[in-house]
């Protein structure tokens, strides 16, 4: 529903919006010019004001403050009219009030495109599109991300769809507030608002005599210029006529041969939120946000043009999109860390789509049966990350998935994808296979799983798939090579060759990439301390990730690397020399990093496992609590990042550092001397702190046991801190 809304709206308004977009923002340059040519507000009173004003122009009629704080007197040059901007400091003129032809032909366009009313009942329709747009593309965005809690997350995809997704998060917001505001101001001048309080009832009776000196009216001394709004003069020799004062807070009128104030009216909230919102739709007064605005407005036609884009390539091409929820018959789902697994379900969903089928694909955090009328099937696809750990963004499906209730005649698949070479294979998958049994879902096809992102396994999968069916088809999967980059090794540290544990610290020069590169997605992407590079070696198609030791902010790419017996990417990168390059992409690893905040963080790791904790190190420039435990060879052989541990320990990046040599006279490993430390460890855990391990999965084994221990004297366990997002691996 949000998606068709959102493409009937854009086609019929992308012209018009463009024109008023344009217009808009081209206006919005004047107030900022405005700011920056008003004179320096003073802290005077409006008596003051008025007194030199009136000593420079006698013939003053009324002198009015703009909400930039540019102050105006309308006067008579002989029998003609005129009007200038003043310096309240001297009251005298400083320029022409007259607004140039340029900002008045452009202020026409916008709001009426010069059809009068006509024209502006057509603005203020173009308007409720813009906010109809802004609505539905929310929705959108948190449809495409997941949910609302990860609307915020960086955008997949590439080209024109990515292109239209980040300028729309970008200018949402401003176009957001430009339309709301917009419809407001129409309903204002056509009087469909509710009646202000309005001027005060004209006095009847007034002292009949002229001439009070305006230092003298007591309102006027005590109102400051900063809150009027106007004054108007009484008309000369009319001894009838009284002051107009009209400050933010109401309006009166003032005996103009005592002083007195005749009458007043407050200003009632339809006035006062009238002002504020036409202050935050035109900048005058807010310059910074006018100028937010218009580059807002500007970010219209490049939308209108990456979507009508999208949408026609979506006509082209109708089984590339997938059904909307409601009018699905086969719900399929997709749980992926790296984004791999959605590969596979564009696979099944144009094998599907072709034979027939109306296929919804989503994220798993999209697991709502009640709004899936039509679905007669539904298909999980789940990736389990590193030892059994769910993706990112279907951490809390299992928690949701026990609450809901099976569903007579909606059976369920599930496929896992993992890595077998991990003793917990496919754990998330396995998980939720088993809630499902429990729960009686039927089954679609039985539990069934994929190995590295098999093909092979994916269309066995496939072909087990199509018999309950009644389908004849063929998945043949051909995955997605990732774009790799050339990076340049820039400097290396070598270790452990004396011990039989070569390894080395290589850091990599930063790929230059345009603005256009990475508004389209096509750039090198950013990445944080712990995510993941994947190296394609030479004489393989099969990437080979370490973990990172250094963010973007770094301004450098930093990898940990030991030499493995028979390893082909291990070998290539040990034999590296500076100026040499290597094929490279990013991956992000969102659940192991430090969690946000200022609970204490304890970094577990051996070996080469100690390059993302060391960036963590680095990055940690708030000082946060962050204590390391660190096991290696040899202190004169492999003390990797020994200098850099050192100063951090100084600086205060690191509370503490406990080191383990397993190859001096007093042999120790790293779980010994957590062994050793177990009661502040355990003081530290009490404290919310989180813990992070990198390193072989024989040394998380035997720190595991070791906490297991330590975290039973406090009342804690393993599963409870993973559970809360307080433990994390990263083994190999």
């Amino acid at each position: 529903m949000s998606r068709s809304l959102h493409r009937c709206f854009g086609l019929i308004a992308a012209v018009l919006l463009t024109v008023v977009a344009l217009s808009g923002a081209a206006l919005s340059i004047f107030p900022a010019a405005e700011a920056l040519t008003t004179p320096a507000a003073q802290r005077i009173s409006v008596a003051e004001l008025a007194t030199r004003v009136q000593a420079e122009e006698p013939t003053v009629e009324q002198i009015r403050r703009a909400p930039s704080g540019r102050i105006t007197a309308y006067y008579y040059e002989g029998d003609q009219p005129a009007s200038a901007f003043i310096d309240p400091a001297t009251g005298l003129p400083v320029g022409s009030a007259d607004t140039s032809e340029l900002e008045r032909w452009l202020t026409n366009l916008h709001r009426s495109l010069f059809l009068d009313d006509t024209g502006r009942f057509i603005t203020a329709g173009s308007a409720a599109v813009v906010l109809a747009l802004a609505i539905s593309g929310l929705f959108l965005m948190a449809r495409r991300a997941g949910g609302w809690r990860f609307v915020l997350r960086s955008v997949r995809g590439s080209g024109e769809g990515r292109l239209h997704a980040v300028v729309s998060r970008l200018a949402l917001p401003g176009l957001f507030l430009s339309s709301l505001t917009a419809l407001w101001m129409t309903a204002a001048v056509f009087g469909l608002l509710p009646q202000g309080a309005g001027a005060p009832a004209f006095p009847a009776d007034v002292s009949g005599k002229t001439g009070v000196a305006l230092t003298s009216v007591a309102l006027l001394r005590e109102t400051l210029v900063d809150d009027l709004i106007s004054l108007n003069f009484p008309a000369t020799s009319d001894a009838t006529d009284v002051f107009t004062l009209k400050i933010a807070r109401g309006e009166a009128y003032i005996d103009q041969g005592n002083g007195a104030v005749l009458a007043w009216s407050d200003a009632g909230w339809v006035d006062k939120v009238t002002r504020l919102i036409t202050m935050l739709h035109t900048g005058h007064g807010m310059a910074w946000l006018g100028l937010v605005l218009g580059f807002s407005a500007l970010a219209v036609p490049v939308l209108g043009w990456t979507g009508m884009i999208v949408w026609q390539r979506g006509r082209r091409d109708p089984k590339a999109v997938a059904a909307a929820a409601g009018e699905a018959d086969t719900i399929l789902l997709v749980g992926s860390e790296s984004g791999t697994t959605w590969g596979f379900a564009n696979t099944l969903q144009t094998a599907l789509s072709a034979q027939g089928l109306r296929v919804h694909v989503g994220p798993m955090s999209n697991f709502e049966p009640v709004r899936w009328p039509k679905a007669r099937r539904v298909i999980l696809f789940a990736a389990t990350y590193g030892d059994g750990t769910a993706p990112a963004a279907s951490k809390d499906f299992v928690e949701h998935f026990e609450r809901v209730p099976a569903i007579r005649g909606l059976p369920l698949a599930v496929l896992g994808f993992g890595d077998r070479s991990f003793p917990a294979f496919c754990g998330f998958a396995t998980e939720i296979a088993r809630i499902a049994e429990g729960k009686g879902w039927a089954a679609l096809s039985p539990f069934d799983t994929v190995d590295r992102q098999s093909p092979q396994d994916f269309a066995r999968w496939g072909r087990l798939l199509a018999e309950p069916l009644g389908l004849d088809f063929e998945l043949k999967h051909q995955p997605t090579a990732p774009k790799t980059w050339r990076l340049p090794l820039i400097s290396r540290r070598d270790y452990g060759a004396s011990v039989q544990a070569t390894t080395a610290v290589l850091r990599f020069a930063l790929p230059k990439i345009s603005l256009w590169q990475r508004l389209t997605g096509k750039g090198f992407p950013r990445f944080e301390a712990g995510d993941l590079i994947g190296i394609v070696p030479q004489g393989s198609d099969l990437p080979r990730f370490y973990s990172l030791a250094s963010g973007t902010e770094d301004g450098f790419l930093e990898i940990c690397v030991r030499k493995q017996v028979g390893g082909l990417c291990s070998s290539q990168l040990i034999a590296l020399e500076a100026g040499e390059t290597i094929a490279a992409f990013v991956r992000p690893n969102p659940t192991f990093r430090p969690a946000r905040g200022r609970k204490p963080v304890i970094l577990i790791g051996a070996g080469a496992g100690i390059g993302p904790l060391a960036g963590f190190a680095r990055g940690n420039r708030a000082c946060r609590p962050m204590h390391l435990y660190f096991g290696t060879r040899h202190p004169a052989s492999d003390a990797l990042y020994a200098e850099e541990l050192s100063n951090w320990n100084k600086d205060g990046r690191l509370t503490s550092v406990s080191t383990a040599f397993s190859r001096t006279t007093s042999p120790a490993y790293v779980q010994d001397i957590l062994r050793k430390d177990a009661e502040r460890i355990g003081k530290l855990i009490a404290a919310g702190g989180q813990v992070l391990i990198c390193g072989s999965r024989d040394m998380a084994a035997a720190v595991a046991a070791v906490l297991a221990d330590i975290l039973a004297a406090q009342g804690f366990n393993l599963a409870l801190l993973k559970a809360n997002g307080r433990y994390a691996e990263d083994v190999y």
